[in-house]
Parts: structure tokens; sequence; C-alpha cells
């Protein structure tokens, strides 16, 4: 059966039965010529959904929005995917916070919570390439393209073994909502973030206005060492900054948050 497809503002979203990884369907896209940018997937379910770290993403099917967002990284470098993580990270708290109105934040480096439950992961995947020869070994790869994977809670009510105590959209404001005009809104919202990444020093300010525990005293662990630490921002190479009674700059993946 031919997926049906709704033109939105910033190009085609394509609504999908079912498939095993939004990402990988958009890269498939991608690399044999069907897809452009602004073009997004949407699928009613995803049998192998993942988010960072290699960490599964579960999902009760045509219950949530699963959804890749095709984009272009116009004049931007290798070095500056911290900056473009965060603005696809403030889309979604965008698209979400227009729906509950307060409590949204974003939980460093992939997550939006609301209060303190996850409603939604991120997983940003690049195509990264050479224009010239690639056997070349002076010549700069180029950031030829990012899918934004998105999966947030919309309509899904029960959450058994989830961790990050999930909660949805449906759960905070009593209602239940249709797919797809929101997957079109979402789409919409992420890259006009993405479009202000020529103001970055704005965007990573905006970023840490929203960032989750920012000024608060937080549990970590870094591999045998829990240690407490005051949250304190990101910085432009996408590092948590912590004080520990020292600043200490973590990396993603190098600590992980210790919450109750």
């Amino acid at each position: 059966m031919t997926p049906e497809t709704t033109i939105y503002p910033g190009g085609r979203l394509t609504i999908l039965e079912s498939v095993d990884s939004t990402n990988n369907y958009a890269m498939a896209a991608l690399r044999t010529g069907l897809a452009t940018q602004g073009d997004a997937f949407l699928a009613m379910a995803q049998t192998q959904g993942r988010g960072q770290r290699g960490k599964s993403w579960i999902t009760e099917p045509g219950t949530n929005l699963i959804i890749s967002l095709i984009l272009r990284p116009a004049r931007l470098f290798l070095h500056q995917q911290p900056l473009f993580n965060c603005a696809v990270a403030l889309g979604v708290y965008d698209f979400f916070n227009f729906y509950t109105g307060i409590d949204c934040c974003i939980k460093w480096p992939n997550d939006l919570y609301w209060r303190d439950r996850k409603a939604a992961g991120i997983l940003v995947e690049n195509i990264v390439g050479r224009e010239a020869d690639p056997a070349a070994a002076d010549v700069p790869a180029q950031w030829q393209w990012a899918v934004a994977g998105m999966g947030i809670n919309i309509n899904q009510v029960s959450f058994p073994d989830q961790a990050g105590r999930p909660v949805s959209l449906r759960q905070i404001t009593g209602k239940t909502y249709e797919l797809v005009p929101l997957a079109t809104r979402l789409c919409s919202l992420v890259q006009q973030r993405v479009d202000a990444l020529n103001d970055p020093g704005l965007l990573l300010a905006a970023y840490n206005e929203r960032l989750y525990k920012r000024g608060e005293i937080v549990m970590f662990r870094k591999e045998n060492r829990v240690f407490e630490a005051r949250v304190e921002g990101v910085d432009r190479q996408g590092k948590l900054e912590l004080d520990t009674g020292l600043k200490e700059l973590f990396a993603t993946g190098e600590i992980e948050w210790v919450l109750p």
C-alpha cells in the first residue's frame, strides 16, 4: 500500500503504517534520492526504535509521535553539531510547551521533561561526505544532511517498565489528539529553531533558560564515582557544566543523571 503524504509549509509528511525505525527509513530515502530538506516520516508503529547510547524506545502503536525530520545544515560545520542539537531540542520544547503551557524543560542531552517526568526523546543522526574526491585526505568532510528522530508521548496512558517516569500529553491535559496535525506543527517549529542558528549565542541562551535542574544540586554518576553537583549550563560544544566545588565539563555519554 502506498504511504499517505501530506504537504505542510516546510515540506512533505509521509505517514507510514509500520517501520523498523523512522531514522533508518529517512536515511534510506535520502541515500536513494527520494527525500530532501523538510521531508518527514511519521510512523504509526515502530519495531526497532532507538535512542541515545543504544537505548531502545517502546511505544504503543498509533498513540504517539514517532517521527524523523530531514534537515540540511546549510552553512554549518560538523563541530557545530551540538548547537544544531540544541536547536532541535528547542523546537520540541516549543511544540510540547504550546499544549501544556507550563513546566516543560530540556534534560541534557536529548530528552524533554514535564516536571520530573520524561515526555520526549531525540536522536539526531548525520550523513557526512566529501563533495570532491573522497580519497583525498585534504578534502574537508561536508555535513550534508541531518535526520532528527523524535519520539513524543501524546495519547499513551500506560508505560510499563520504562525508565524516566514517562508522561504523555493526554495525561497532562486530559485531551486526545490527532497525530498528523501535531506532526506538521512539530516539524514547522523545529525548522524555525534550526533557521535561527545564525545567532548561536541567542539560541544557546534560550536552551539554557529551559535546562532541566539548572541552578539545582543533583546526583550524577561517572563510572564508579557518584557525586553531587550544581547544574550550571551547557556550552557551545554541547558539554554540561557542573559545579562540584570546581567547574567541570562533561561530554555526552561521560556521566549519567542519578534521579529519584
